[in-house]
């Protein structure tokens, strides 16, 4: 049985359609992505499946509750994971969780052993009595995956999670992440701008551009949909009108001075290619990623830079309930 649902979710600001009839369903355990730019509509998407502001139409439910009819039961059956920090600097990784412990109402029978584990979960044991202003940004990300799990949510939310962080820090996320799915059962939607992270991480991935959801899959069937190798040309003046009419070119896309296109069996076709397309100052020639998916999709690259649900972002949400 889906654990989120989303039937028709639309989202308004003022005369602006943020999320517009969005439909979605995501199991138990499963790790679900929702891909897009700036602006897209994602953190907006969270925020009303998480209470955080309410739909202007449409349905969703988490956890078997209705987000505009029963709040407090989804509330308590969520984690959220913020793309700024929201723990207290002066305060110590322990009394940070201890807070949360009893803010979310957790017996305090038990809150101690349950603050041991997620310490433990997220390999901070021996750093718990430091002052969060002296955590390195991949310690203040841990803490709050920790912080977001210490009431045991059936779902967790994480927005933007390793932004900013550096590979070597992101890597360790992504285990730390897959292992609350694989384990615990822990539903996990996550917004993202890393391809990669997508592409590793997710069970099912959801393009957003606009508002609405362009295409959604598997990373494998979403790439496998191109129908085709990938082929990117450096090139002033191409040949378009003569690249049409070659069967085995399935998609043509201009960006600046470079030319992509989908290519069925590219080996066998690439010399008859570069005879058409004009004079090349350079190819490239792979199998299809994630990017090339959401150009396809959306007709631009996706910026790899700040997301959408920062600090601002969430001031605007509180000022439009």
């Amino acid at each position: 049985m889906p654990v989120i649902v989303a039937n028709g979710l639309t989202k308004r600001f003022g005369g602006f359609t943020a999320v517009s009839k969005l439909n979605l369903s995501i199991n138990e355990g499963e790790i679900f992505g929702l891909l897009g730019p700036n602006g897209a509509g994602k953190t907006t998407t969270l925020s009303m499946l998480a209470t955080l502001i309410p739909p202007s139409e449409g349905k969703a439910y988490v956890n078997g509750y209705e987000v505009s009819k029963q709040p407090s039961e989804v509330r308590h059956s969520i984690g959220f994971v913020f793309q700024d920090p929201s723990s207290d600097d002066m305060l110590t990784g322990r009394e940070n969780l201890y807070l949360h412990a009893l803010m979310y109402g957790v017996d305090m029978k038990k809150a101690n052993k349950k603050i041991d584990d997620v310490l433990k979960l997220v390999d901070l044991t021996e750093k718990q009595n430091i002052r969060m202003k002296n955590y390195s940004g991949g310690m203040r990300r841990r803490l709050e995956l920790a912080r977001g799990l210490l009431h045991e949510p059936k779902v967790l939310f994480l927005d933007e999670p390793t932004l900013g962080l550096d590979p070597q820090t992101r890597e360790h996320l992504w285990k730390y992440i897959t292992k609350l799915a694989s384990e615990k059962k822990v539903t996990i939607t996550i917004t993202t701008h890393y391809m990669e992270e997508a592409d590793m991480l997710c069970n099912r991935i959801a393009i957003i551009d606009h508002g609405k959801i362009v295409a959604m899959g598997t990373p494998e069937s979403l790439k496998r949909k191109l129908g085709g190798d990938v082929v990117r040309l450096k090139v002033a003046k191409p040949n378009i009108a003569a690249l049409k009419r070659l069967g085995y070119v399935r998609n043509i896309k201009v960006d600046g001075g470079y030319l992509t296109l989908t290519v069925s069996d590219a080996g066998s076709h690439l010399q008859e290619i570069l005879k058409k397309v004009g004079s090349v100052d350079g190819v490239e020639l792979r199998s299809p990623t994630l990017n090339d998916v959401f150009l396809h999709y959306t007709g631009r690259e996706i910026r790899e830079e700040a997301g959408e649900g920062g600090t601002f972002e969430r001031m605007m949400h509180r000022g439009n309930r």
